[in-house]
């Protein structure tokens, strides 16, 4: 194989971004996948992503602005390792937004049935169906209508370089030479030894993510000098249905829903958010319960995989609080009283016990539905540090020649530690955001040979 442009390492919405991105402006481009199916951890996602001022918020009659969604997301993350690169995404994710949807052809929407966790206006955009799986079937689609090649079932052992600078990489001990290579590869969360070491307070949760997610890009970047930033931020997510392993939308929460542990008693504010409840939930044990009604339910079966997980008997319904909790073999006379207090205060008449303002269809009416749940973990937000173009950075300043990173290589904008700094669609922002941008500056050097 002659000298590629861009090599792109892993297909999951990063991966494709760069890669469209370049070949469109003119690179040899190739991706190569680890695994036999494309798509990481972007697949499983709801493949929301925030666009702050987008034309299709100024047609739904929403004023929002990069100020704003930038304030909304610094509000949630605290300040961190990346506060630039925040701003750098949010006053990108229009345009990038409209590239892909009026330019590439994916199919998205405006959401205006929620906001979400982080966010005060409605500025996320998903596929109608809230599956990631079809914006990555999108991307794939692009790609293949472009012809660039994608090698699944290659695994890269390592990067090359020649004092520093990346030449390519090696696969199945080959060399491939690139002018340019970009990580796209997924987080840690599959490294049990360094999430242990990185995010020791989520370490014992189960890992619901994408088997890829071995941390291989911080390995190869270190090898390099390169910085590592955010690196004990994560997402988790506090309410897996359990044994289906399908999130329970968090829309139910928005709407209404509480949690409450084994013991039939409510155990925190759940206003945190489906990632920074994550440790609240795991403080109750193995297990927790989601509570609900018909009314909440009926609102997120519009979502297809909350619908899935209700065909598959996940959600049990019963008349009276009493019932509920013996099909739930937990407390009937403390789920009750966990029911009846958070009603009052839906109703205005007394202050949540936990901090929580938000009740939207509260108080809970008969039929309840509740669903056996666990917490878990799907992925890390810490990885390189990188610039405005996706370059990443040396710990001793400037960046590592010809190397890029985005998605899960790169670090992320939900803070410096743990769960609560996550907000919507921060994965999929930086992912596809960093991947772009990575595309176009490899253009601009191997066509200004820099």
């Amino acid at each position: 194989m002659s000298e590629l442009d861009l090599l792109v390492i892993d297909a999951g919405a990063c991966g494709p971004a760069g890669a469209i991105a370049a070949h469109d402006a003119g690179l040899d481009v190739a991706i190569v996948e680890k695994r036999d199916r494309p798509g990481g951890n972007s697949s499983l996602s709801t493949g929301s992503i925030p666009g702050a001022g987008t034309k299709y918020q100024r047609a739904a009659g929403i004023e929002d602005s990069p100020e704003r969604m930038i304030a909304n997301l610094l509000a949630v993350s605290g300040h961190h390792d990346a506060d630039d690169l925040t701003r750098v995404m949010v006053e990108q994710s229009a345009p990038f937004f409209e590239w892909l949807v009026d330019t590439l052809g994916a199919r998205m929407e405006l959401i205006t049935a929620y906001k979400h966790v982080g966010h005060t206006v409605e500025r996320l955009h998903a596929p109608s169906s809230r599956r990631g799986q079809d914006l990555v079937d999108d991307l794939l689609r692009f790609v293949a209508e472009r012809g660039i090649p994608l090698a699944v079932g290659n695994s890269v052992d390592g990067l090359t370089d020649a004092g520093g600078a990346v030449t390519g990489t090696v696969i199945a001990g080959e060399p491939v030479a690139a002018k340019k290579v970009l990580l796209a590869t997924n987080g840690f969360a599959a490294n049990r030894e360094m999430v242990r070491r990185f995010c020791p307070k989520i370490a014992g949760a189960e890992y619901f993510g994408a088997l890829g997610s071995t941390g291989d890009a911080v390995a190869w970047g270190r090898r390099l000098g390169a910085a590592l930033g955010n690196m004990g931020a994560y997402q988790g997510y506090a309410a897996v249905a359990y044994p289906q392993g399908q999130l329970l939308s968090w829309t139910t929460i928005e709407k209404g829903r509480i949690l409450v542990g084994a013991d039939g008693r409510r155990f925190g504010n759940e206003d945190a958010g489906y990632s920074g409840f994550a440790p609240d939930v795991m403080a109750q044990g193995e297990f927790a319960w989601a509570v609900y009604d018909r009314r909440i339910h009926d609102v997120a079966a519009l979502e297809e995989e909350y619908a899935e997980m209700a065909e598959m008997g996940a959600v049990r319904w019963a008349d009276e609080p009493g019932a509920l909790a013996e099909a739930a073999g937990t407390d009937p006379v403390a789920l009750q009283a966990a029911i009846a207090a958070f009603n009052d205060t839906a109703r205005g008449e007394a202050a949540d016990a936990f901090g929580r303002t938000k009740s939207a269809l509260a108080p809970l009416q008969p039929p309840f539905g509740i669903v056996k749940v666990k917490p878990g973990l799907f992925h890390t937000q810490g990885g390189l540090m990188v610039d405005e173009h996706a370059r990443v950075q040396r710990e001793t300043g400037g960046a590592v020649p010809n190397l890029f990173a985005g998605g899960g290589a790169a670090t992320g904008i939900s803070g410096s530690d743990g769960a609560l700094g996550y907000a919507s669609g921060n994965g999929l922002l930086t992912a596809l955001g960093l991947g772009r941008l990575a595309g176009l500056r490899a253009v601009v050097q191997v066509k200004g040979a820099a």
